[in-house]
């Protein structure tokens, strides 16, 4: 590794028993203490044992802090702002999202379903014209050899449900509580100084976005009932207490904002719209059926898969939340601005003398500016009938030539990718037509790491893979050209899995959580 600051010594350090004991003792409490929780997947805790809901564990985390290139950590931070104008922007343009939706959704009918929405709350005429981005771009560092400098190549841009804000923060101050009380204390041990670990203000920043959109609704004019928060939620949902650190966060920022979990399942029920020309999103609150509140905010934390939209009755229930006067987070087309087929449009190499795609988007961006976002670009290809697209499917079926490659659906949650040789018998169960759906994604090269992993209350020990998450939270004005009121960077996530593994979501049950240590 070239690292800023190289470490001395090994890093992790390897552990005794009576270490691992008393770091698995110390993590555990610490852990539901602050909320660094889950509620237990079923393979640990039955239904049965558990019928009322009530339990939770310590979320999958790393004994130590990853070592992550400061180089790379501040190349991420400091774009973040950029791609939340960039992906703003795209959310703006119709015409061009409307390119790429008709290129798939005749093979993608969730795609299809979402386009569906936005244009039957297009003939009727949107009534809000302000939209929320609770972002995350994701990162792997890239370091094809030993001597070259690492820098940060992006995996994917999340435009809704961008989870663990909550729970990052608390992972942070988890590796800094032990870096003071436990790690010194080591037979190998490690000072409390010599350990760099960066202040991560997730939670507090995108709490800070959520109440910047509310402020702003208010502002607009008078609202007909109290202005309220919904977190649109999975019903159920083990990952509740990343979205609680959120909420109360938010709480804590202006304890006046009244906060309410609606299930995706529950929005016809307990929701109505009011029969005025603004059709303000009226909340009916469960346990008081006298009390009734407007929605100014709606942040999904759902809706992302088809998983959420069972029926019929679901897609009603979100063109019901579409054409209110909400402000969304996020609105149906700045969701589909997060479409995989969107990230392979934006880095599909091109020649030199073809200016970048960006321009169109960030036409008042200083070209050194816009070469910064494009240096974080992989190499993404279609799976179409253009000639990138016919090299991309030959190097997918190539059974030695797709070891260096990811396939993609337009999905977001883990789970959902197939890697390297198994892409080529999973593209040949697909008819052909279908293949467009998908992208072609370089594999990213990222240095070898060690670690330990605390996971249902055992301890994993291996080489590891971290990838990156940098939050950003943009409120803007919608229509093309429309105006940025609100761009913050807002925080990081570090998620860790196992060399072995291919996935690295931690709701999926395959990552874990993890914190920056700067080298």
């Amino acid at each position: 590794m070239a690292p800023s600051r190289a470490l001395t010594t090994a890093y992790p350090p390897e552990l005794t028993i009576a270490e691992s004991e008393q770091l698995l003792a110390t993590i555990k409490d610490w852990s539901i203490a602050h909320g660094l929780a889950v509620r237990p997947p079923p393979s640990l805790v039955s239904a049965e044992a558990d019928p009322h809901g009530v339990l939770a564990t310590t979320a999958p985390v790393t004994l130590f802090p990853s070592p992550f290139p400061q180089v790379c950590f501040g190349q991420a931070k400091s774009i973040q702002k950029a791609y939340n104008q960039l992906y703003a922007a795209i959310a703006q343009d119709e015409e061009f999202l409307q390119e790429i939706v008709q290129e798939i959704l005749e093979v993608d009918e969730f795609i299809a379903e979402l386009w569906q929405v936005h244009l039957k709350v297009k003939a009727e005429g949107y009534v809000q014209n302000l939209s929320l981005g609770l972002f995350r771009s994701d990162y792997m560092v890239h370091q094809t050899n030993d001597d070259d400098i690492p820098v940060v190549k992006q995996v994917e841009f999340n435009t809704i449900a961008s989870s663990f804000g909550g729970l990052s923060s608390q992972t942070s101050k988890l590796h800094k509580y032990l870096s003071t009380t436990e790690y010194p204390d080591l037979t190998n041990a490690i000072p409390s100084s010599s350990i760099d670990l960066p202040p991560n203000t997730s939670t507090t920043s995108l709490a800070n976005g959520i109440a910047t959109a509310f402020s702003t609704y208010i502002k607009q004019e008078t609202p007909l009932h109290t202005p309220c928060v919904i977190f649109l939620v999975q019903s159920p949902e083990r990952n509740i207490f990343d979205q609680r650190h959120l909420e109360y966060a938010l709480h804590e920022i202006d304890p006046s904002i009244p906060t309410f979990r609606l299930a995706f399942s529950d929005i016809l029920d307990r929701t109505s719209i009011a029969d005025t020309p603004k059709r303000q999103l009226l909340y009916h609150h469960p346990a008081n059926s006298s009390k009734t509140f407007e929605a100014a905010v709606i942040y999904f934390r759902s809706g992302y898969g088809p998983s959420d939209y069972p029926t019929a009755e679901s897609w009603t229930a979100r063109y019901h939340l579409e054409r209110s006067n909400a402000i969304k987070c996020p609105t149906i087309l700045t969701q589909l601005a997060g479409a995989k087929k969107i990230q392979q449009v934006l880095a599909t190499p091109t020649s030199p003398s073809t200016p970048s795609i960006l321009t169109r988007f960030l036409p008042n961006m200083p070209a050194d500016e816009i070469a910064k976002l494009s240096a974080t670009f992989t190499n993404i290809f279609p799976l179409d009938s253009s000639p990138a697209g016919k090299e991309a499917l030959s190097l997918a079926l190539d059974q030695e030539k797709c070891k260096s490659y990811v396939l993609k659906p337009q999905r977001e949650g883990g789970g959902n990718n197939t890697y390297r040789t198994s892409i080529p018998p999973f593209l040949q169960s697909l008819p052909p037509s279908h293949y467009k759906s998908f992208i072609l994604m370089e594999l990213i090269t990222p240095p070898p790491l060690q670690n330990y992993i605390l996971r249902n209350g055992v301890i994993e020990q291996g080489g590891v893979i971290c990838e990156l998450g940098v939050y950003g939270t943009c409120l803007w004005e919608s229509g093309k050209g429309g105006s940025v009121l609100w761009n913050e960077e807002a925080g990081y996530l570090l998620r860790t899995k196992g060399d072995k593994s291919e996935e690295g979501g931690v709701a999926a049950g395959f990552g874990s959580m993890d914190s920056v240590r700067l080298v």
